[in-house]
């Protein structure tokens, strides 16, 4: 009797599984490229028996325009860096969760508790963190890699040969650095600095390439490419003379985050993927996929133990200081657009 019961009960456990394959609908996700497994989705679709369905981008910037283009109540989750997470808050475009909605919140490891840009975690839950500088194919080029100076103000035998992210708040930010000067001036010398060195330091530049900035490296293409610190460690795998560079005038940093959309159709799924993104497994398998840290406690068994050696993600004590990417207010923006917008013909 007790063995045709738990028959009974794993018949209909496994029948209550397959139904619900069939009947939680999906979800629909608008994620950096090349960011995340495809055996994490999967995962997530063999437990809650969601579809995911994901379309991707190469920059904050293209994501804000695509959403506002049309893609608000198409999506339910985006991925958006630190300082587009303040603007989409800003400009409403961001749903709120409710506090007990996600129950794996207390896994946020405590110096992210509290950000700045989404305080309290409103809006969004932190998903990976790292860096942008830039790589050297040292084979190619025997000189001093830890300045700007690579970007901005290259030696004769680098002109044509660098790449750089299509990226507005990275280069902009890299470019304040390089010039040391704070970040949303309305100082009109000081733009007109900023948009004139840029110009001229673009006649040395051979591209404007984000979702291939790896491939490039790899390829010999060019010598020379802004990039992020876990695509560098790619590359050098690829490459081993490929060198990671910490200016001495500073670097990125950055957050990434997943955040709740307004008119999210599949709202109830978003939750559940925010969710299951919180448990330190998962979110683990993100860090080893794409190699930047994450935000979460309880994740040390499940890491890769060498990304905690990998040389873009530890910068040396003389590295100059990693900088997050600051919101300009509304008139403040529009100038340094205009700079970018010119800086891209």
């Amino acid at each position: 009797m007790k063995t045709t019961l738990k028959t009974a009960v794993a018949v209909s456990a496994l029948l209550a599984l397959a139904g619900a394959a069939h009947a939680e609908g999906e979800l629909k996700v608008y994620h950096w490229f090349e960011y995340i497994p495809q055996e994490l989705l999967d995962k997530f679709t063999a437990e809650t028996g969601v579809e995911v369905v994901m379309d991707t981008y190469d920059s904050n910037e293209s994501m804000l325009a695509s959403l506002k283009a049309g893609g608000m109540g198409t999506y339910d989750v985006a991925v958006p860096g630190d300082y587009m997470v303040s603007i989409m808050i800003n400009e409403g475009m961001l749903d709120e969760i409710a506090e007990g909605e996600l129950k794996n919140m207390g896994n946020i490891a405590e110096p992210w508790a509290d950000p700045a840009f989404d305080p309290g975690w409103k809006h969004s839950i932190p998903y990976q963190w790292g860096s942008t500088s830039f790589m050297v194919d040292t084979d190619s080029f025997a000189g001093e890699i830890n300045t700007t100076d690579i970007l901005f103000n290259p030696p004769e035998e680098l002109s044509g040969k660098i790449n750089m992210l299509d990226s507005q708040g990275e280069v902009m930010l890299m470019a304040a650095l390089h010039l040391g000067m704070e970040q949303c001036s309305t100082d009109r010398d000081k733009l007109k600095a900023l948009n004139d060195m840029l110009q001229a330091a673009k006649a040395n530049w051979a591209s404007f390439n984000s979702d291939t900035s790896r491939e490039v490296l790899v390829s010999g293409d060019v010598t020379v490419g802004q990039i992020w610190d876990g695509f560098g460690a790619k590359a050098r795998e690829e490459k081993a003379s490929l060198k990671y560079a910490f200016p001495k005038q500073g670097y990125v940093v950055w957050m990434d985050n997943v955040v709740l959309l307004n008119d999210a159709p599949n709202r109830d799924n978003a939750i559940k993927f925010m969710d299951f993104l919180l448990e330190p497994e998962n979110i683990a398998a993100v860090s080893n996929f794409a190699r930047y840290g994450n935000a979460l406690t309880g994740t040390a068994d499940f890491l890769d133990p060498e990304l905690a050696t990998l040389p873009e993600g530890n910068p040396p004590a003389d590295a100059g200081p990693g900088t997050f990417v600051q919101v300009c207010d509304e008139e403040t923006q529009m100038v340094y657009d205009r700079i970018w917008t010119a800086l891209k013909k």
